[in-house]
């Protein structure tokens, strides 16, 4: 099983300066290269200040600048947001000056905030990703396409440069929903998928989608992959989960509010509103513990046969939390499942 470490803004206090919060996930970035991580991966979020990147493809340039080996993940690229005609350059842009490290992920956008305020309703957003997807795989394999769709009529075209490899960078399918999985699995598509808050049996529904299409394809479907995202964090002790517990309680109260709420913003700022699931609750569903927990809590995934854990550690410690969070994982948990 392999770690990714996700680096996903988070920025409940404008004072700290958006320059501060990503000079401190490059840094996380950084670190997770040199302890041998697999991968990291970046969000694609507008107009909030939860999971703040809106120009993923940029920092993964700037990542790739500055480490050596590890994997660049998005997770996700929201499709319906962009013009696939101008994007698939970008991509391959970025797939060149990542030197091929480079991995895409997918999705339709979950936020109805940002996506209605950049002109896609939300009822659109899984008509349009299918045809985007439909165009930028069309791009990305093929020269001079045209395409007659809803969403999109164009007379034939070549984005240029072209892709290093025919189909571009691996590409991989965010989805949550357990039949969804399924779907997308026998297409072909790698999967990232999360429980978030959810309970245990709604994880190995998501795994058992995955694997019922991978049995079904047989041969076909033996090199795909299937990466999970947990809110993660090592703590010292008892004490230091409590603590690193309840910041992750007020990071969901901002996360709900745009994800299944309301979506009430001021000025950027998601507003903290109350949640049903008590904080127990909440804690029995994420992966914030001692070395020795973690372990057990990730052995249970390496048997389920997740193939990728993305540990989502941006919720509110310090930076200097963090990264004694991301090196004692790298060399006290990690070592255990490579």
């Amino acid at each position: 099983m392999k770690f990714s470490v996700q680096l996903s803004a988070y920025y409940p206090d404008k004072d700290y300066g958006g320059d501060q919060v990503y000079k401190d996930m490059l840094q996380q970035a950084i670190l997770a290269d040199r302890l041998g991580f697999d991968a990291v991966s970046i969000t694609e979020h507008h107009l909030i200040n939860i999971l703040m990147m809106p120009a993923p493809l940029i920092f993964a340039v700037k990542i790739a600048a500055h480490t050596k080996n590890i994997k660049i993940m998005t997770s996700i690229v929201v499709l319906p947001l962009h013009d696939m005609r101008t994007y698939a350059g970008e991509l391959v842009v970025a797939d060149i000056f990542t030197e091929g490290r480079l991995m895409l992920g997918v999705g339709r956008g979950a936020y109805a905030f940002e996506m209605e305020r950049l002109g896609v309703p939300m009822d659109s957003t899984q008509a349009r990703f299918n045809e985007s997807l439909e165009v930028l795989q069309a791009l990305l394999s093929e020269e001079e396409v045209s395409w007659d769709g809803e969403y999109y009529q164009f007379d034939p075209l070549t984005i240029m440069p072209r892709p290093i490899t025919k189909g571009g960078p691996k590409m991989m399918m965010a989805v949550m929903n357990p039949e969804g999985i399924y779907h997308c699995a026998k297409r072909g598509f790698h999967i990232q998928t999360t429980p978030l808050a959810g309970n245990h049996q709604l994880l190995i529904d998501q795994v058992n989608g995955f694997n019922r299409a991978k049995d079904e394809m047989q041969e076909h479907g033996k090199d795909l992959t299937l990466s999970l995202s947990r809110v993660t964090f090592v703590s010292k002790s008892k004490k230091d989960s409590e603590e690193k517990n309840a910041l992750a309680y007020e990071y969901y109260k901002r996360f709900d509010n745009v994800f299944t709420g309301p979506g009430e913003v001021d000025s950027g700022m998601i507003k903290p509103l109350p949640r049903e699931q008590s904080p127990e609750d909440l804690a029995d569903s994420l992966l914030i513990c001692t070395p020795d927990k973690m372990i057990e809590h990730l052995q249970v995934y390496a048997d389920l046969g997740i193939d990728r854990v993305i540990l989502n550690i941006n919720f509110g410690a310090s930076q200097k939390d963090i990264l004694e969070s991301i090196t004692t994982f790298a060399t006290e948990v990690m070592p255990h499942f490579n």
